[in-house]
Formats: structure tokens, sequence, C-alpha cells
């Protein structure tokens, strides 16, 4: 079997990213499954993991032209490219970001096989790795952060002064809340997460009725999926296959929730032609009780008025003032509605969050990248390859096509 070099890039993105796609465990792992595989990390001294952790398991640095396989996690800068390599990261063009296009277009000129995270599914159209348990873990962290920072009711750590998730859940015991309603929204990946996070705080899950109708001496939340806070415009029952169809013949019913509830953890995926959670007028009633919005999606100016901008891991809050529809510097009035809005939430936990991703990858994605292919899963995911898009990314032409 022909030898193959996998290289561990350097994350060469600003802000630099932690995250790295195999822990060095993983690492001398793939080197003992794979026989004809050999492991090179660039030299970095960004990683979560130091170089010398590498090295102790045999795992040592090297020149990445020598790799067959380059793997990094965030977009890898243009003048890092180096011609006809087979790259694995997180190209973000997928939705045709103009940010990107010349990244991609580059991808092209020099012959990469491009082979985007995002876009690797398994033939029921279900990613196969991604960092959203993460995401929802550390989102939810921060939605509790906030509350005890703006209220003075505890102090927690920074999600990234944390070692790892046990130390981050151990941390979470310090979490002492009044009897609050916190509002989940999503049943995917994210919310999972964030229901871990909220569960593992002594926080009680209670049914939709029970959360809108009763109360409680003590903090409760509720994950709501789409069918619970949409209606059709013209009457009728909820249909899930037409909503994501058309969610524009849904109007959304959220404001029951607001009314209530004052934590949002939104953490549900939007699609653009959906309705709105609720509006900025909304925000004005004086029944609208929310004051805390952890947006986990982090989708601008989207599903959420209120995020206006992403955060960043330094700074991840600020306040948004309804009257003016404007930002303003974090808990700096009561009236305001602070948001947590960080664009990256899986880099505060950058270890574990990459112990989980390099799971997936050598249990899902590994054979069929070294050895074969037989669901096409890397076919599917490669969006350039030999100086062509691939047919499923051929959508993307009139993009690279722009100057």
């Amino acid at each position: 079997m022909k030898p193959i070099k996998i290289g561990l890039i350097r994350e060469g993105k600003i802000p630099p990213d932690k995250r790295v796609p195999f822990t060095p465990k993983q690492a001398e792992e793939i080197q003992q499954r794979f026989p004809h595989v050999r492991v090179i990390i660039e030299p970095s001294e960004i990683r979560c993991y130091k170089e010398s952790e590498y090295e102790e398991l045999g795992i040592a640095a090297g020149n990445m032209r020598d790799c067959d396989i380059l793997m990094g996690i965030k977009e890898v800068p243009i003048e890092n490219l180096i011609e006809e390599k087979i790259y694995l990261f997180f190209s973000h063009t997928m939705k045709k970001q103009p940010y990107n296009r010349g990244l991609l277009q580059d991808a092209l000129k020099k012959k990469i096989q491009l082979i985007d995270y995002e876009a690797l599914k398994d033939t029921q159209g279900n990613r196969l790795v991604a960092f959203g348990r993460f995401a929802g873990i550390v989102g939810a962290y921060n939605g509790l952060w906030v509350y005890g920072n703006r209220y003075k009711k505890y102090s927690l750590r920074r999600a990234y002064e944390c070692f790892d998730i046990n130390d981050l859940k151990l941390e979470l015991r310090k979490v002492k809340l009044p009897p609050v309603k916190i509002t989940l929204t999503g049943a995917g990946r994210v919310a999972k997460g964030a229901m871990e996070t909220l569960d593992t705080a002594g926080i009680r899950k209670v049914n939709t009725e029970d959360f809108l109708n009763c109360t409680f001496n003590e903090p409760v939340y509720v994950q709501l999926s789409s069918a619970d806070y949409h209606v059709r415009k013209d009457g009728g029952h909820f249909n899930r296959e037409e909503f994501h169809r058309n969610p524009e013949c849904y109007t959304a019913d959220f404001s029951k929730f607001t009314k209530v509830s004052e934590i949002l953890l939104a953490g549900a995926f939007w699609n653009p032609k959906a309705p709105v959670l609720f509006t900025k007028e909304d925000m004005l009633d004086l029944n609208f009780k929310t004051k805390i919005v952890a947006d986990i999606t982090c989708d601008i100016n989207g599903s959420v008025p209120c995020t206006k901008k992403a955060s960043a891991i330094p700074d991840p809050i600020y306040d948004y003032d309804p009257i003016t529809d404007s930002t303003q510097p974090p808990l700096s009035n009561f009236n305001f509605i602070t948001v947590m809005a960080v664009d990256n939430l899986p880099c505060e936990l950058p270890r574990s969050a990459s112990e989980e991703f390099g799971r997936d990858l050598i249990d899902r994605i590994l054979k069929p990248l070294l050895l074969e292919d037989k669901e096409a899963i890397v076919e599917r995911g490669s969006i350039a390859k030999d100086g062509k898009l691939t047919k499923t990314f051929s959508y993307l032409q009139d993009y690279v096509n722009q100057l």
C-alpha cells in the first residue's frame, strides 16, 4: 500500500484558533490503525496541545510540502496553500461567502482537492463531523455566566479559563439561580450541548405547557422545536416537512415565551426565509421579559434582531437598546438586553472540542479518505478537485467567476 503522510497544519487565520484535527494520542492511534500512514505536525505556538505532547508519542514536526493530505480547522490563508495537495478544513465558501471567494479561486488554480468538513455527510445528508455540541455547551455556559455578572448572583470563571470540559462542569456547581425561566431553541447538536450544560448546572427541564403556565420555586428550562413557536399563516396544523421546504408559509408565535422567560439560548438553525423569533417592536413591549440572549447560532441580523454583531471571546457581550435599535457597552443599563454572540464558541474549550472532533474524523472519515470511499463520503464532501468544481458544488461557478 502506498505510504501516505498527513500534515497537521499551523492555523494561520487571525484571530488564531487553538483547535486541532487530532490530539497527540489520536495521531498515535492513526499510525497504529493505518500502518501506511504517518502523521506530521507543522510547528506552532498556537495549538492547545504543545509540540512536545506530540513528540512524546512519536509524532514529529516536518515540512508540509512533503505531505499528501493537509488538515486544519479554519480557512487557510491563500499565501499558505500548497499546489496539488488534498486539504481538509472549514472553507466557508459553500454559501458563496464574499470574503472567501479568493480562497476557492486559488484552490482551483492550484489544483487542490478541497474537502470541507461541513460537506462530509452520510447518504441521508447528516453531517459526520462538527463542533456543534461544544458550541452549545459553551454557549449555554456563557449565558449562565452573563446572568451571574448582570445580577451579581454568583461568579464563574470564563469557559476558556477552564482546562477542559470536566473542569467547566465542576465550575457549574457555583451556579445559584433564582426561580428564572430559560428558553432553549433547537433539537440538533447545538441544543443537545446546551442541555448538557443546563442539566449539569442542576436546572430542571419542563414541558412547554408548564413552562408557559406554571410558577416554579426553582430555575427551569424548556427546549423548543420549530413546531412549538410557528403557526401556518392560513391556519391548520404545523407540518415539519412543509416548514423546512417553505418556511415563508409560517409566522412566529414566540412572544408567548418572551413574556415569561428571562434568558434565551438560541440554538436552532435558521433559514433566512423563515420568520424571525421576534421583532424590534416586540422588544419595546412592556411584557417582553427576556433580558439575556445567548445567541449560540450567531446569525447577524437573523432570527434574533438584537444580535447586531458578533462578539469575540475576550469581549463576549454587549448590550442592546431596543428604543434606539443600537448596541451599547455591556451591562450599562438594566433596561437594555445583554447579548452574548461569540461566533467561535468551541474555541473556548479547544482541548475537549478537538478530542471529540478528532474521534469522529477517525471513526467516520479516515477509512473513506485513506482506503476506499465506498459511500462516496469524501467525493460528496469535495468542493474542488483537479482544478474544477465538483458536480455537487457546480452551483458555485458564478461565485468563483467573479473578480
